[in-house]
């Protein structure tokens, strides 16, 4: 059993809402109880909630942020080849 005191705003808040729903203050603090659960349970990783948008641009190049000194390297290298060369 849980005990709990509200400021007398929101106990009036909760009062209106549970007379306009026509449930009692007790099925509205459960209610609002367990969705406050579910919603942190079932909380989604950083990764997860931009899952769609990663991988969107593919380059190709599966290993690019862990070997992205070398790719820049490369490229610079390259370039300076090309200028070398004119």
């Amino acid at each position: 059993m849980i005990s709990l005191r509200l400021p007398p705003d929101l106990e009036r808040e909760l009062d209106s809402l549970a007379k306009s729903e026509g449930k009692s203050r007790t099925e509205i603090v459960k209610q609002s109880i367990l969705e406050y659960l579910q919603n942190r349970l079932h909380r989604k990783t950083p990764f997860e909630l931009g899952s769609d948008l990663f991988g969107k641009h593919n380059s190709g190049m599966v290993d690019l942020a862990k070997n992205r000194k070398k790719y820049l390297q490369d490229n610079l290298r390259k370039k300076n080849e090309k200028r070398s060369t004119h």
